[in-house]
């Protein structure tokens, strides 16, 4: 009988308490939900660049851009991609990473922030900005939930202004 350290307790901890702590985070992740934004009469690189220039105008930092519709493309093995563009745009607060660390550690796991933005197959004539929710149950999720709602209704406005 095949057996893993990765599906054992640890020494001396019931199952049932294991189970109970997992049963305890699923509140946590189904919090998280998804917001689009769709952006009509823009084109993807007026937006992108919109993206970035809000976050930067915020005075925060942003991190490697990650070409998620090239990946997909790379690893389709030969099924067609959904998405004519596709990015990921992380950023950091500093300032507001350290409050959520400061009212439970574990929220280090939402920094960085991320904005997503993409033109489907479908729609081609229209970019959507995306970007996942902290569940906003303390201060500090509130103001990130806040921060990227703000960040993302002002690139839509300016994405729309072709560069």
């Amino acid at each position: 009988m095949f057996s893993s350290h990765l599906f054992r307790a640890p020494r001396g901890v019931p199952v049932f308490l294991c189970c109970a702590w997992l049963l305890a985070c699923l509140p946590v992740c189904a919090a998280e939900r998804i917001v689009t934004h769709r952006v009509e009469g823009g084109d993807f690189r007026s937006v992108r660049e919109a993206v970035v220039e809000v976050i930067e105008a915020e005075g925060m930092v942003v991190g490697q851009v990650l070409p998620f519709g090239s990946m997909l493309e790379r690893t389709g093995q030969g099924q067609a991609s959904p998405y004519v563009a596709a990015e990921i745009i992380p950023f950091c607060s500093a300032a507001l990473a350290r409050r959520m660390v400061l009212e439970d550690p574990g929220q280090m796991t939402l920094c960085p922030l991320a904005i997503a933005l993409y033109v489907s197959v479908g729609e081609p004539d229209v970019v959507v900005l995306a970007y996942r929710t902290t569940g906003g149950d303390s201060p500090a999720r509130v103001q990130a939930d806040q921060l990227l709602g703000r960040l993302v209704a002002r690139a839509a406005r300016l994405g729309k202004l072709r560069w």
